[in-house]
């Protein structure tokens, strides 16, 4: 930076400058140099008082030429070619403009009868699209720049998709990633995926995976379809806060939301009335059959399925509000406490150690999700005390480091405890 600063100091003059100032001094034929310096020199003066009048500025603000052509052509509609209708208002435009949109420029140049109206009729197909819309998508033909509100973007989009223009359209996806929250999420991840926009997709799944389980936003969970669900629920990359039993948990507000979008109540009484809800449910209608099974409970089972069973029956608290529930068909549950068995069976007596190599697809799916959050940088621990077949675990995170060790050596734990000297574990 020092070079590059030293660049804007005024330099002293080099050679040829001082040369040049030299040789003009003497040429100056002024006679009043010979005079005391404290003298009024005449000519100096003049050429002063000529110089201040060169030099004087005319400010005057002139109107840029893209916002008068965007008033006198675009809003006063002079010397206008063409009249565009549609949603009940009328654009006096210009051809010349016009052919900047994809659209209009096709319809202009073949032989469509389009082409030598005077008029032409609009039919919007898309509901997304409104007046104020085309309003501004036309007027974006006529100016360099265009201001897009969060709250206005989806039927911009909209009109600029049908009209075929990319640039707007861009402009929008840059909007909508800039803009994403838990009010606007759900609805930019349906509108990027009807426009194709897979950039403005990735953002809002990025978004859910990181802050789904930390949002716990009523109005949001109603918003969230059994497809973007599953696809957040399958992911390895979804921050689970604080481990797997969550994730039911959450599930189950979000099932009891979709059945009863009504429903507008403090989020903190939220999952006491899910649970209300499906026990009454049970008891009026003497319902035996696991909710899951049911008409009604179809539609979630993809999404219930992605939950990994194995690191919430571990925990006995957690397996019998499971049982309780009844939301789940019993033979997932028959079949994930039996594999669970035989492994713990197979750590104590057949010298199972864990993973030996790193299978990435198979950690991904299958791999225990637990998430923590760290308000600053600093030195953490923290007990897993997870069943984890018989190990329970210190976890130490120091300037962004995660150590784990042993902890049942030197300090009790409750519940059975595994005397296996060696375990591999494999973590990300």
């Amino acid at each position: 930076m020092g070079s590059l600063g030293s660049r804007f100091q005024s330099s002293s003059p080099g050679p040829e400058e001082a040369g040049e100032g030299t040789s003009s001094s003497r040429r100056h034929g002024c006679e009043c140099k010979k005079r005391k310096r404290n003298a009024q020199c005449d000519c100096d003066s003049e050429k002063e008082e000529d110089d201040d009048i060169l030099d004087t500025p005319r400010r005057k603000k002139l109107k840029s030429t893209s916002k008068y052509i965007y008033q006198t052509l675009f809003l006063n509609g002079e010397n206008s070619d063409i009249r565009i209708c549609a949603l009940g208002q009328e654009w006096n435009l210009h051809k010349v403009y016009l052919c900047q949109s994809g659209y209009f420029s096709s319809m202009f140049s073949g032989s469509w009868k389009e082409s030598s109206m005077m008029e032409i009729n609009l039919e919007i197909p898309d509901q997304n699209i409104d007046a104020e819309a085309l309003q501004v998508v036309f007027g974006s033909l006529y100016r360099d720049d265009v201001l897009i509100k969060p709250s206005r973007v989806i039927s911009i989009l909209a009109a600029a998709c049908m009209l075929q223009l990319d640039g707007l359209i861009q402009q929008c996806g840059e909007t909508m990633k800039e803009n994403i929250s838990a009010k606007t999420v759900c609805g930019y991840y349906a509108c990027a995926s009807i426009y194709g926009l897979d950039s403005v997709m990735k953002k809002c799944l990025e978004w859910l995976l990181n802050n789904l389980m930390t949002h716990q936003n009523v109005d949001l969970m109603k918003e969230l379809g059994a497809d973007v669900m599953e696809l957040l629920i399958q992911s390895s990359d979804l921050f689970v806060m604080q481990v797997e039993m969550d994730v039911y948990t959450a599930l189950k507000k979000w099932m009891f939301l979709q059945l009863n979008p009504s429903w507008d109540g403090p989020i903190k009484q939220l999952l006491a009335d899910a649970d209300a809800w499906l026990c009454k449910r049970r008891t009026d209608l003497c319902e035996k059959e696991p909710f899951l099974n049911t008409e009604e409970g179809t539609p979630f089972r993809s999404v219930f399925r992605l939950v990994r069973l194995q690191y919430i029956i571990n925990d006995l608290a957690s397996a019998r509000i499971l049982e309780r529930d009844n939301i789940l068909p019993p033979e997932w549950l028959t079949a994930m406490y039996k594999n669970q068995w035989f492994a713990m069976l197979r750590t104590e007596f057949d010298n199972d150690n864990g993973p030996q190599e790193s299978n990435k697809d198979e950690f991904e799916q299958n791999s225990m999700r637990c998430g923590r959050k760290l308000s600053k940088d600093g030195d953490y621990c923290w007990r897993w005390t997870g069943f984890n077949f018989g190990f329970d675990l210190l976890v130490t995170y120091t300037n962004r480091f995660i150590v784990f060790k042993r902890n049942t050596l030197s300090q009790p734990c409750g519940g059975a405890v595994s005397l296996q000297p060696r375990r591999h574990l494999a973590y990300r």
